[in-house]
């Protein structure tokens, strides 16, 4: 009897170690472990960080020495965090945990670069929010009926191969937006085909906290509306049933966009004692105070065609460039486009469409590109939306293709896994700073390739890859001037003891060899199609058409 419960129990490890849904969080919880730096990786977070200690400590939001370079005045004299609350909230429980390890004796004699508070802080944040986006979009994937393999295939193009694994280095908004988005995307989906009420308010509820992240949001909440309709509609729902549809989404989802539309305007009030403004509006107010030559549509004074075209075109920040796959995206639709099932159909316009409008909204933005971020982080998470999905969508129609689209295919995304994997191995101001000599424009993503073979060979200086701009601020220069992860920049900054430094990089180096290790089974998994032969078909929910 014991042997066969051995046996058992050792066919149920199997099974486990098998499993798609298993080795795809396993590599994403691994992918995030090993590019963290510790660092938040924007002075943006840090600031959100800081509203995010003043909710439960005595610290203000903003410093008085921060102002003005950042801070707007607000009831009472205040000095106020200009960002909406959404990311504040989230990285909250990281905080509090954070400051109280930051307290412990180990750390006294640690230094404070990076603080314990950022590394615990950037670690347990962006991990949760890298595996749970993996997992939400493995469950979309099978939600439209791809195969295993396909849906493998296309959370590790999002992983690899978008600027999805750049922000999950640094900590911008943008990766938590996406999750909300695709969350709220799948639960309307669900109840698109089945007409589960609670699933249409988890999703409407994801995409309120999505208006408290950013207000911009908005946009992602209208693009999935737009997809309700459009599936609806290319399946054949019209007249009287497409009517009661829509008024039964209304019923349930507009009220819970209202709740949370409510308390992004008590935050305003809050803060700002204003109900009908945004903060871009506070903001150009308080800079033209400061600033009189300022034009009065500031902060949307530039031109129009430059923002929109930017995105496009600009080597500094082109999406073809930063996010490759949103050509194989563009090339696959092109061929196959009556061949896509509708729900399919419905996602690309949706989203196509929601990209336009986060480009039309910020093309008149000053700074329309959020300068100090890798590619234009205002549309990334749309285009990452659109360009993860043209995996899938290639070994799906891979018959009608052909091998000539097939190979295409690979190599964007071998070149698209390349840009992004160069993406996270310098703090991303350092080409920002290089442009300062070299000029524009500047293909950014060749100078980071330079970059990494500079720094390897030790060839930086006698390549003029470095410029007394750099060095003007010694905290910058430092951190620019290292790899980009936890164990390097510990040796770099200097301030950590060495027991530290060895033990830290034991465990990165531990991590990458095991993410190699776990992609390792995951390519002869799909290789050998042991996915479909063995694994149950991990659709997490079996439902029928509505």
């Amino acid at each position: 009897m014991a042997r066969v419960s051995i046996v058992a129990m050792m066919v149920r490890l199997r099974r486990l170690f098998l499993s798609p849904v298993f080795l795809i969080t396993l590599t994403a919880f691994l992918t995030a472990c090993v590019v963290q730096s510790g660092e938040l990786g924007t002075s943006d977070t840090t600031h959100r960080l800081q509203t995010a200690h003043s909710f439960w400590t005595s610290q203000p939001p903003v410093f008085p020495n921060e102002y003005p370079e950042f801070g707007i005045h607000g009831r009472g004299g205040k000095l106020y965090s200009w960002y909406g609350i959404g990311q504040s909230l989230l990285m909250l429980p990281a905080d509090i945990v954070g400051t109280y390890v930051n307290r412990l004796p180990i750390f006294k004699d640690y230094g404070d670069d990076p603080v314990p508070r950022s590394i615990v802080v950037s670690y347990s944040t962006n991990i949760l929010t890298c595996v749970l986006s993996v997992l939400v979009c493995y469950r979309l994937l099978g939600q439209f009926d791809f195969s295993v393999d396909q849906r493998v295939a296309g959370v590790l193009a999002l992983l690899f191969c978008t600027t999805f694994l750049h922000y999950t280095q640094n900590m911008m908004e943008n990766n938590y937006i996406f999750l909300l988005t695709m969350t709220g995307l799948a639960f309307h989906y669900k109840w698109v085909r089945t007409g589960s009420q609670p699933a249409l308010c988890i999703g409407a509820g994801a995409l309120g906290l999505n208006l408290l992240t950013r207000l911009t949001t908005g946009l992602d909440l209208l693009a999935v509306s737009l997809f309700v309709v459009l599936v609806l509609w290319f399946t054949g729902t019209r007249g009287s049933n497409l009517r009661s549809r829509v008024a039964e989404y209304v019923k349930f989802a507009l009220p819970v966009y209202l709740v949370f539309g409510a308390l992004d305007r008590a935050y305003q009030y809050y803060r700002f004692g204003s109900l009908f403004n945004t903060y871009l509006e506070l903001y150009g107010r308080e800079q033209r105070m400061l600033d009189p030559t300022l034009p009065a549509n500031f902060p949307f004074d530039g031109s129009f065609w430059a923002g929109f075209v930017g995105p496009l075109i600009r080597p500094e920040k082109s999406i073809f460039l930063f996010d490759p796959l949103i050509l194989l995206t563009v090339l696959v639709s092109a061929l196959v486009w009556r061949s896509f099932r509708p729900e399919i159909r419905a996602y690309l316009i949706a989203f196509g469409l929601l990209l336009i409008a986060y480009m039309s909204f910020y093309a008149k933005y000053y700074d329309w590109a959020g300068d100090f971020a890798w590619g234009d982080r205002y549309v990334s998470t749309a285009v990452q939306i659109v360009a993860f999905i043209s995996v899938p969508l290639l070994m799906r129609h891979v018959a009608q293709l052909g091998k000539v689209v097939c190979g295409i295919g690979v190599g964007l995304a071998m070149a698209a896994a390349l840009v992004q994997i160069a993406s996270v191995m310098f703090w991303c101001p350092l080409e920002i700073y290089q442009m300062e000599t070299l000029g524009h424009p500047t293909f950014v993503i060749w100078l980071r390739l330079k970059n990494i073979v500079a720094f390897a060979w030790g060839k930086m200086d006698q390549w003029g890859l470095t410029n007394e701009a750099m060095q003007e601020d010694p905290w910058d220069y430092v951190h620019i001037t290292t790899y980009d992860f936890l164990p390097f920049l510990l040796a770099r900054v200097g301030r950590a003891p060495d027991w530290v430094v060895r033990l830290t990089k034991a465990v990165w180096f531990a991590g990458l060899a095991s993410l190699l290790i776990v992609l390792a089974q995951v390519r002869r998994c799909l290789t050998r199609g042991v996915f479909e032969r063995s694994a149950p078909d991990l659709n997490p929910i079996a439902e029928q058409r509505v």
